[in-house]
């Protein structure tokens, strides 16, 4: 057995069974930790909007939610529910939507964690993370840190890191290029050259020019394409009218029983339901990841249950809406087109992006060319808003002089990317992926008493609004 094939082995593994246990569970426990944060998710709605200009931070939180959710409305809330829907049946879309709404605590409870414990370099730029909480978050009373607790935040930096290459720039710069050369009859053998050098150049203006001009285009492009795709959905619904119904009895009979329910998708089951529909749910959202407190860190808040409340929204967004309205528009098309079915039982549709094309065809002339424009935004924004992930953990790993070098090599990474150099080379950046939820997971577990704690006073004894007075402390350059 070769390398290639023993990686390969180890990221099915470890993006399968213990992935689920690990973050649903996590989940679970936040959602009673936090006594059901989700139920604030009207007022954070509300807060989001808001401003809080005269507390710390580099960005708006308004700046700080479109930075983070560049890079978790991607791909995956397009091509990841088709996946799932093909892999376990139209219930998978129900498990993947419960992941999203118990996934809304966690979230809540890992951004809480890492602006809690920010920090500022010389500079008087903001700094955040769990690798910042591990280093913070269990000091002596000397102001030393426990070796173990280094050891965890070494391990979630060098993590993240890794990942950001493949989860958050080849795979996406990968996808952009392939859904355009699909999409363009007769391109060149050059193109995917072209197109990759293209995106290195965009990703270079947006990344070179910090976490300030980084928010502001995020700030532009996020809410207008989330907005784009959800109106097509609802356009897509709107004529499939009559069988959203159907879908809606469908998505959910179909997460309990033994069979899919539709003969494309037969013989699913509930097993395979679950455990698609839990997996792609865990990877769009990302919560308990801890890759979206990263830049949550960076937002002006007087309190940390503040930003964090406006950080839940962003799995609010990405799974309870936008997948779950993705879900519905390809189970309703698949209801009012029986041949599609057979397509699917055939083979003739074996991806989840033909899936979703398939849906969005319903829509005369604009239908393709939105989700192709969509798809495209989707990538980009995904691939720069880790590129400021990775630049942070690099950071706090070396110090603020090797960031330059780690953006040269990841405008160079989107290049290759989207020439598909490397697979062995992705697919350890997918592993890394996964093994940073370790040490993040761990670190808000051991902190989750004083998170419920704090999160009482703030949330739910009304003083959301309350500064918190306690110094950011500065940290000292590697």
């Amino acid at each position: 057995m070769d390398i290639t094939t023993i990686l390969s082995n180890v990221d099915s593994f470890l993006w399968g069974v213990p992935m689920i246990v690990l973050l649903l569970g996590s989940h679970l426990y936040f959602t009673i930790r936090t006594r059901c944060i989700q139920r604030r998710i009207p007022q954070a709605i509300k807060i989001t909007f808001s401003k809080d200009p005269h507390s710390p931070g580099d960005i708006s939180q308004f700046g700080a939610l479109c930075s983070a959710l560049s890079s978790t409305i991607g791909t995956g809330n397009i091509v990841g529910v088709g996946t799932a829907i093909l892999a376990g049946g139209p219930g998978a879309v129900l498990w993947m939507w419960l992941t999203g709404v118990f996934g809304i605590a966690t979230k809540y409870a890992e951004t809480f964690m890492a602006v809690k414990f920010r920090v500022k370099d010389h500079a008087g730029e903001m700094l955040g993370g769990a690798m910042y909480a591990w280093e913070r978050g269990f000091n002596r009373k000397d102001g030393s840190t426990p070796a173990w607790a280094k050891v965890g935040a070494v391990a979630f930096a060098l993590l993240a890191a890794i990942a950001s290459f493949g989860i958050g720039c080849a795979t996406q710069s990968n996808s952009l290029v392939n859904v355009i050369v699909s999409n363009v009859p007769g391109a060149p053998t050059w193109s995917n050259w072209a197109i990759g050098i293209a995106v290195a150049f965009l990703v270079s203006l947006v990344i070179f020019g910090g976490v300030k001009w980084l928010a502001r285009v995020c700030e532009k492009i996020v809410p207008f394409m989330a907005i784009a795709y959800a109106l097509c959905c609802v356009v897509i619904l709107f004529m499939n009218g009559h069988y959203v119904g159907d879908a809606l009895g469908l998505i959910v009979t179909s997460a309990f029983t033994p069979q899919a329910g539709l003969g494309g998708l037969a013989g699913a089951g509930m097993a395979k339901a679950i455990q698609f529909g839990c997996a792609r749910g865990l990877f769009s959202n990302e919560s308990g990841m801890g890759s979206a407190p990263i830049v949550a860190s960076a937002a002006s808040t007087s309190n940390p249950a503040r930003q964090a409340m406006v950080s839940m929204t962003g799995t609010f967004w990405d799974t309870v809406v936008i997948c779950l309205l993705t879900g519905l528009v390809i189970v309703s098309t698949l209801c009012a087109n029986p041949d599609a079915d057979a397509l699917i039982a055939t083979g003739s549709i074996s991806a989840g992006a033909q899936l979703t094309s398939l849906a969005f065809a319903q829509i005369p002339v604009i239908g393709t060319p939105v989700l192709v424009f969509g798809m495209i935004l989707f990538a980009f924004t995904t691939i720069i808003g880790w590129s400021y992930y990775g630049n942070r953990c690099v950071a706090y790993l070396f110090g603020r002089h090797a960031v330059r070098p780690y953006q040269v090599v990841y405008v160079f990474v989107s290049i290759l990317g989207a020439v598909g150099v490397g697979d062995l080379v992705w697919t350890f950046s997918d592993i890394a992926n996964a093994l940073m939820v370790i040490p993040n997971i761990i670190c808000v577990l051991l902190l989750s008493g004083m998170i419920a704690r704090e999160t009482k006073h703030y949330v739910w004894d009304g003083f959301i609004e309350e500064k918190d007075e306690t110094p950011i402390p500065v940290h000292e350059e590697k």
